[in-house]
């Protein structure tokens, strides 16, 4: 969405096919008592200058990560009060959901720009200057051609989902085979309460477990309290499957009480089986490393192809900040390209 923006404000023509019923990606948030709870990224930090002026820009709603009270660390034999809260730290939270930065980006595109359900199949080199893109959807199978492709998502579902014609040179291709998702190896975990209880018992909300099924525990309440949730992540490697919601209960019950066993709703996000996300190894990638490598800073395919997602940044990757860090460098090289796109050309 950043991208498009960005590159349509410089007059640009742009197509934006998204595999997706709905814009956000890894920005998905559900509807309680009229705010967002997210189920994908749900903070920014201080010092993320990008994504805060895209709040201030579009007037998004945004709120502090709830702190106060102690903690809990979570072992087999029992559960620990820690003095205060050493697991957070000082983060904003979107009101609305992250997934309202993206939604409100769409909705500040031209109409007809986005083209939801509509994956890319393939890339293909023309070898006359332009790129031929292969996309399947709604109305069937179509090409689109276009003078530069931007990929904003992450380098290894592009190998699994894309066929590339000519091929990518093989030390790019290994680099986007063994790069990571963010976040891909794991669910996460949203439990919607009538109240915030644990606040009443002088707890924050924030665990941390190595009895699991959740690694981490954090308070989502909006402000104020309301809408009272906890959030958790699971850990995916080694689980033929995510956990149930009776695994769930039974760790928060552990930790909070008897409170804890009875909410108004309750969500697993599973990463590592949404296939708009993750390719099938996605659990073998841990080559943290490769994260804003050297060579997705350079455009492939006669620097016509660009990499922009998280993973690709070399600030902040894994952040929001980090997706925009990358659209902003793809922009950068489409717009100072000598190559330029021509009218109706997107």
């Amino acid at each position: 969405m950043v991208a498009a923006s960005r590159l349509i404000e410089g007059g640009l023509d742009v197509a934006v096919v998204e595999s997706r019923s709905r814009v956000g990606g890894r920005l998905f948030s559900q509807s309680s008592q009229g705010l967002g709870l997210d189920l994908g990224a749900t903070w920014f930090w201080s010092g993320e200058d990008r994504v805060q002026g895209l709040i201030a820009e579009l007037g998004l709603r945004t709120h502090q990560q709830h702190l106060s009270g102690d903690a809990l660390f979570h072992q087999p034999e029992s559960a620990q009060r820690l003095d205060g809260n050493p697991i957070d730290v000082a983060a904003g939270r979107f009101t609305d959901g992250a997934q309202s930065l993206a939604l409100a980006l769409a909705a500040s595109l031209p109409g007809g720009v986005i083209r939801l359900e509509c994956p890319a199949h393939g890339i293909d080199d023309d070898e006359h200057g332009s790129l031929s893109v292969s996309v399947g959807g709604k109305a069937g199978a179509e090409s689109i051609t276009a003078r530069h492709v931007v990929l904003a998502l992450p380098p290894a579902l592009a190998l699994h989902r894309i066929s590339f014609r000519p091929g990518l040179p093989d030390r790019l291709v290994g680099l986007a085979a063994a790069t990571p998702v963010w976040m891909g190896a794991i669910a996460k975990v949203v439990v919607v309460y009538p109240k915030p209880f644990w606040r009443s018992a002088g707890l924050s909300g924030a665990a941390i477990s190595h009895v699991g099924p959740m690694r981490e525990v954090h308070d989502m309440s909006g402000p104020d309290g309301s809408p009272a949730a906890l959030f958790g992540f699971v850990p995916l490697q080694g689980r033929p499957a995510p956990p149930t919601e009776a695994e769930i209960l039974v760790q928060l019950v552990n930790l909070f009480g008897s409170d804890a066993a009875d909410p108004t709703n309750l969500w697993i996000a599973d990463w590592r089986a949404d296939e708009d996300t993750s390719p099938p190894n996605v659990e073998a990638l841990t080559a943290y490393q490769t994260f804003g490598h050297g060579l997705y800073q350079q455009p492939a395919m006669d620097g016509r192809l660009h990499w922009a997602s998280t993973e690709t940044a070399t600030v902040n990757p894994g952040h929001i900040e980090g997706a925009i860090v990358a659209a902003e460098r793809a922009v950068s090289a489409v717009t100072s390209s000598s190559s330029q796109p021509t009218s109706g050309e997107p």
